[in-house]
Parts: C-alpha cells; sequence; structure tokens
C-alpha cells in the first residue's frame, strides 16, 4: 500500500505543519482583537509548543495504528528460507525455470519460463508430479549428500533430460536443494533449470567429441532393475539400463538426448544395446530382457543385426519402444519390427499417458506389452484421476489382448491400487533398485546361493 511507503520523517513534518497552522489561526485573530497582557503573555506562547508536539505525537501514532491495520498484499509465491533474501524477486524475473515440489514429489511453484523449456503453463506444472518433466530416476543418479548434515540434500551443475510436452527430450543444465522449515525438516526441494549450454557451433562441437569419447571407448556399464509378477511376486525379467562414467554429473536420458543432437543418437544406442546384450549373458536362465530402442534406431540394420545376432532367446527379448523421435511412418517401422515379431521377441510401449507419441504407438504397432509412466503411478493411491486413467489403460490393453506393466512404483499403498486394478506386472524402487551386480541377480531369481 502507497501509506506504507511514506518516509516517517514526512508524516512528522506534515504533522508538525498542520499544527503550526492551527495555531497561527487561533492567535493572528487573537493579535487583532486585543492587547495580551504582559502576564499572560509569556504563559499562553509557552503552551504552544507544547500542544504541538503532542498533537503530532498523538497524530503520528494514530497513522501508524491505522496502517498496521492495513491489509498485507499476499505473495504467490512459495515461502523461502530465512537465508535467502531476494529469492521471491528471483523466481517472478529469472529468465531460468525456477521450480519447487514438497516431499512427495508435488510441483508447488513452477516460474514462467517451465513453458519455453516444457511446454507447460505454470498452471499446469503446479500441483503435478515432477516426474510429468524430470525422470525421479536421473534426479536420484545425480543426488548427492551435504557434508554438514549428512543428508541427502543437494545437486549442482548437473545435466538432466527433461520432457517436453510434445514427447521429444530437451537437455537443460539443473541445480537443486532441499529446503528446511525453521526446526531443520525437511519440507521439499526447489530448484533452477536452463538449457543447457551447447547450443553454439563450438559447443555442439565438443558435445559431438565427448559422444565419440564414449563410444570409441565403449565407456558403459549396464544395471538391470528387476520386473516382478504381481500375483506371485516371482521376479519375471528385467530392464537393461546403461549406466555412464560420469552419472554424477549427467544423466544417462542427457546422454542419449545429447548424441541425438549432434547426430549420433543411433551410434550410442548401438552400444548401449550390445553393452546390454552382451551383460544379459550372465542373468539367470528363465529371466527376461527388457531394451529400449528409439524407432529411429529400430529402422536401422546394425540395430536389427544386433537383435537378431544376440545370444538371449529372442522369446525373452522384449523391445521397449521410447518416445525420443517422432515416428513419421508407422508402416515403415511396423515392418521393420516385423522380422523380429516374428521370432518371438515382444513389442513394449514405454512410457504410456506420458504423452501423445505412446498412444500412437500403441494404436499403430499393436504391443504385447503397455507400460503405464510413471507420471500416472506416482501417487495413484490418492489421485482419483490417475486412477481413473489407469483403470481405462487396463481395459483398453484388454480388449486389445495386451498385458499392462507399471513402472515407478514407490510405495505398497502404489502396489496395492494396481493389483486392484488388474495390471500383471510392475518395477520400481520399491521392488527392486538397478542393480550392476551379479549377486543382486541371483538374488531376485531366488537361487542357492543368494
Amino acid at each position: 500500500m502507497l501509506l506504507r511507503k511514506v518516509p516517517v520523517w514526512v508524516w512528522l513534518a506534515v504533522a508538525a505543519l498542520v499544527n503550526v497552522l492551527l495555531v497561527l489561526m487561533v492567535r493572528v485573530p487573537s493579535w487583532f482583537n486585543r492587547e495580551p497582557s504582559r502576564q499572560s503573555l509569556p504563559q499562553l506562547w509557552l503552551l504552544d509548543p507544547l500542544i504541538v508536539m503532542s498533537a503530532v505525537v498523538l497524530l503520528f501514532l494514530l497513522v501508524r495504528a491505522v496502517t498496521k491495520k492495513l491489509p498485507k498484499k499476499r505473495s504467490s509465491e512459495p515461502p523461502r528460507n530465512a537465508s535467502e533474501p531476494g529469492s521471491r524477486t528471483m523466481m517472478v524475473t529469472s529468465k531460468e525455470w525456477l521450480w519447487a515440489v514438497d516431499t512427495a514429489g508435488i510441483i508447488t511453484h513452477s516460474s514462467p519460463m517451465c513453458q519455453q523449456l516444457t511446454g507447460y503453463t505454470p498452471e499446469e506444472l503446479t500441483g503435478s508430479p515432477i516426474s510429468l518433466v524430470l525422470d525421479p530416476l536421473d534426479l536420484a543418479s545425480v543426488w548427492r549428500p551435504d557434508a554438514d548434515n549428512g543428508a541427502e540434500s543437494y545437486f549442482d551443475g548437473v545435466t538432466l533430460a527433461c520432457r517436453h510436452r510434445d514427447g521429444t527430450r530437451v537437455v537443460m543444465d539443473v541445480s537443486g536443494h532441499t529446503v528446511y522449515d525453521a526446526s531443520g525438516l525437511a519440507i521439499g526441494f526447489e530448484g533452477l533449470a536452463r538449457p543447457s549450454t551447447a547450443t553454439g557451433g563450438t559447443a555442439l562441437d565438443a558435445e559431438r567429441s565427448l559422444v565419440l569419447g564414449v563410444i570409441s571407448s565403449q565407456a558403459l556399464v549396464t544395471a538391470f532393475q528387476p520386473l516382478l509378477c504381481i500375483k506371485t511376486g516371482r521376479t519375471l525379467g528385467v530392464e537393461a539400463l546403461s549406466r555412464f562414467p560420469d552419472a554424477a554429473t549427467t544423466s544417462p536420458e542427457a546422454w542419449f538426448t545429447r548424441a541425438e543432437t549432434v547426430g549420433l543418437g543411433i551410434d550410442l544406442e548401438l552400444l548401449a544395446l550390445r553393452t546390454a546384450l552382451h551383460t544379459a549373458t550372465k542373468l539367470p536362465g528363465e529371466f527376461s530382457l527388457a531394451v529400449n530402442l528409439s524407432p529411429g534406431a529400430c529402422l536401422d540394420q546394425r540395430i536389427q543385426d544386433a537383435l537378431a545376432g544376440a545370444a538371449i532367446n529372442p522369446d525373452r527379448l522384449s523391445l521397449e519402444l521410447t518416445e525420443r523421435q517422432e515416428v513419421l511412418d508407422y508402416e515403415q517401422l511396423a515392418a521393420a519390427v516385423a522380422p523380429l515379431r516374428a521370432r518371438g521377441v515382444h513389442l513394449v510401449v514405454d512410457d504410456a499417458g506420458a504423452g501423445f507419441a505412446s498412444m500412437r504407438h500403441i494404436m499403430k504397432l499393436d504391443p504385447e506389452v503397455i507400460k503405464v509412466d510413471r507420471s500416472i503411478i506416482k501417487g495413484i493411491d490418492r489421485q482419483a484421476s490417475n486412477r481413473a486413467l489407469a483403470a481405462s489403460m487396463v481395459s483398453f490393453a484388454t480388449e486389445i489382448g495386451a498385458s499392462v506393466t507399471a513402472e515407478g512404483v514407490e510405495t505398497a499403498a502404489e502396489l496395492q491400487v494396481i493389483t486392484e486394478l488388474g495390471m500383471s506386472a510392475a518395477q520400481g524402487y520399491f521392488l527392486g533398485k538397478p542393480s550392476t551386480q551379479p549377486t543382486d541377480w541371483i538374488k531376485w531369481a531366488g537361487l542357492p546361493g543368494s
């Protein structure tokens, strides 16, 4: 309010001026009407300063009382740490995307820049899970412990692949940290993101060199995450997940997006596929193996040759179709995967429900498995809309003869709901974390010595 912005000395000056004018209005006429006595004159003028001073004090106190009762402007921004002066202004004016989430992973604030980077408006993101745009597994892979309190509480200067509304990936530099209340209790997380600095010609050349270095040195390892049967709890198979040397600063998905940007996307996918197929020879014999491939990679003959020459039996192999690229010709894609499917390879549409591309994949390719995206599974026990969407997907899958797998299961409550909905399989941190250790793979199988 304007009254709050007026300095105190201005109020005092105005009050003093008003009172002087009042005194003069009283005194000046008296000078023309009568002659003051010598005894009364000093006494009367001695009272004038006291009257003025008391009036000034009373007026000042009155103004203060009124301004305290004026309603304060409420801020729509989330509460900030007291140690961060000016952070509210930053949240509004920054050219970077500033976001905040609560401990459940729900976005509580998103600055306007989000629309340019993600395709979503701040209103659409607020109230949605952060997994809608940032993969929790990517965040978990770069989260670092805080040496001061021993808790996992920040990440800084990392490169992640943000999921755009249209299904594409955008490489971003991201930083963030835990937010604590006055008692030291963690109440959420906040961070900022900006487009990756690799946009100019020289920067792209440097990016290309980095990707070529990974490919030439074959600096990849494969981690497997278990896939469980919901009814029996038995491990059915595993999904192959690539791990890169700089896992603390760049997420795997960011590496693939970076490689695609410099024209080496399929080359990196080929390396990841060959590494996964080779590592899979150490898996227990009954496990199935799911590998992730983009639509463009499925059209490449080198990928076809690697899959056809895999040591694993084709009926144990699942091809998970990602959304890294738009499919321009579904007939061509269907024709490319037809020989593999004829040999027994299963087709899985990944991230179903996360974007338009996944649903088009389902309609055009008739997959054996539909994998529901973690953004729908997250909080499905509390979100009626998520539950309704998942139920409709199960019903649709039944109609076309496909099974449904839930990904990103992190709580017992989520597992209970997807069981009630009739999903057949699930994976997530609650059921088993990705591991590069063969001892864990044997343990999942329940074999002797595990």
